[in-house]
């Protein structure tokens, strides 16, 4: 949606574009993952020099314990795409027991900056990942955690505009200047913290800084007993309100666990969910657990409804079973708090799929009103929104989206891309469709259709076979029956760009 920043390098026939997303091959689009991607790019960007196991998968899976397993298939994948080099070699080379290195020559081309997001009309703020002080991987998680419940509790603030988490953890574990990531967000204020945990106690240090005139606006340490975690996020919550809006004010009160165990392991499913249906599964075992120690955790039921409703949790897929179980889980993660605006959100996105449409849209403008900060609210929205017909009002939505959400996961893509279909911008679907190539999401059939309608039909075909790999059950007829549109003239639109694109009927 903007212009991004940074060089691009080519190599061979290839051109890589890390900030754009996209590798092309002889000016042609290659279909790349998101973590092949972003691989690529760590090691492009190094040509020649050792790249060790740990700095590849944390370039690929930042913030994220992953299984070795993970990267050896990934630079596997990579290795088959690129093909031989020119001399029959290959361009990524394997140090034994260390990692691997770019052995192609590398030639840099220019890249255009990412222009600086405009300032928003109201206060606006982004919570830095907090820094881990504390060893082990479930002390990760709490630092992790603790960064996404602040920015949870400010973004229900009224008056705050707050970027979301998918954003600010971009930059964890990055060294930058405080001014450019602010630039980069669109904001002014920065909060930056570190966290420490031992022995049944916490040690939380946090500063909030003007990045416009590098002024550090307030700064405190707490050093309390581990169960009292919850009031000190409260404390931190209000004091950065009381320094931004002038006065102390706080959102209604969230529904905290009763468990640190259970909140550990919501926090750590929460990474799994997004990597495949095996982590998906792992994800699935941690939030089941988790309210089991606590049964009035409404969170841990919110990710348990989400897992449901992808389907992960079952070998076969989502099955009506398994989402009538994912919208019996919303319902009790809302009943349990019901200023819980994920909660609200996942709800509304659940029942429109169910066809009741009444209560879906009371419950997102709910969500909304909880709070309006809530980027995936905002994405679900305009998905159900363009379904209905609402073709101006769904784009408006996911750009919104965007805005909190400047880095966001790649279904913001799938749902922009659909958007800019249904309002016949079928160039500006295929460029934004081509940077989420994950077949989880299955944006290809939305791109087939796009280039289809542009009489790009070789291409629509080559991505429907893509697509047909991942998805070989799929039908138009079964899909338009399923997917929750309200408008006729919307619903033949899709249909008829799926039939000129070679989609089985």
């Amino acid at each position: 949606m903007r212009p991004m920043q940074g060089p691009r390098f080519a190599f061979g026939p290839f051109v890589l574009d890390p900030g754009a997303g996209t590798l092309l091959r002889n000016g042609v689009p290659v279909a790349v993952g998101y973590r092949g991607l972003k691989l690529l790019a760590a090691l492009v960007g190094q040509p020649g020099e050792v790249l060790g196991k740990a700095e590849l998968m944390d370039a690929a899976w930042p913030g994220r314990a992953v299984e070795e397993g993970n990267l050896t298939v990934q630079i596997a994948q990579l290795r088959k795409l690129l093909g031989p080099a020119a001399d029959g070699g290959e361009w990524i080379a394997t140090v034994p027991r260390v990692g691997y290195r770019f052995t192609g020559a590398i030639e840099q081309l220019g890249g255009m900056k990412r222009k600086p997001l405009p300032l928003p009309d109201k206060a606006s703020i982004a919570v830095l990942p907090f820094v881990n002080y504390s060893s082990g991987p479930e002390q990760e998680s709490f630092a992790d955690g603790l960064t996404e419940d602040l920015i949870t509790d400010l973004s229900r603030t009224a008056g705050l505009f707050v970027i979301a988490r998918n954003s600010a953890f971009a930059y964890k574990g990055k060294a930058m200047d405080v001014r450019l990531i602010a630039e980069e967000l669109g904001v002014r204020y920065l909060l930056e913290g570190s966290a420490r945990r031992a022995a049944g106690r916490v040690r939380i240090n946090a500063q909030l800084v003007d990045a416009v005139s590098g002024e550090q606006l307030w700064a405190e340490r707490f050093d309390r007993s581990l169960e009292d975690i919850f009031a000190v996020q409260d404390e931190v919550t209000g004091k950065i309100v009381e320094a931004l809006l002038g006065r102390l004010g706080a959102p209604p009160p969230r529904n905290r666990p009763k468990s640190l165990e259970a909140y550990d392991l919501c926090v750590r499913a929460r990474k799994l969910m997004d990597d495949s249906p095996q982590t998906a599964r792992e994800a699935h075992l941690m939030l089941t657990r988790a309210v089991s120690l606590d049964p009035q955790y409404a969170e841990a039921y919110r990710w348990l409804a989400i897992n449901h409703w992808m389907g992960w949790v079952h070998s076969g897929g989502p099955t009506q079973s398994s989402r009538s179980l994912a919208l019996e889980l919303a319902r009790k993660a809302v009943a349990i708090d019901a200023n819980d605006a994920g909660c609200r959100w996942v709800l509304a996105y659940l029942l429109a799929y169910e066809r009741s449409f009444a209560e879906a849209d009371a419950e997102f403008a709910k969500a909304i009103e909880l709070d309006p900060n809530e980027a995936d609210a905002w994405a679900a929205l305009s998905d159900i929104a363009v379904l209905a017909g609402r073709i101006e009002e769904g784009l408006e939505h996911i750009r919104k989206a965007f805005r909190l959400n400047p880095f966001p996961p790649s279904w913001y893509y799938l749902t922009l891309g659909q958007a800019q279909y249904a309002s016949g911008e079928y160039e500006a679907a295929v460029e934004t469709l081509r940077r989420d190539e994950t077949y989880r999401t299955s944006s290809r059939r939305f791109l087939a259709a796009s280039l289809a309608q542009l009489g790009r039909l070789d291409e629509a075909r080559a991505e429907v076979e893509l697509f047909l790999v991942g998805n070989p059950h799929f039908t138009t007829r079964h899909w338009a029956k399923t997917e929750p549109f309200r408008d006729a003239a919307t619903l033949e639109h899709f249909v008829d760009g799926y039939r000129k694109a070679g989609l089985p009927e």
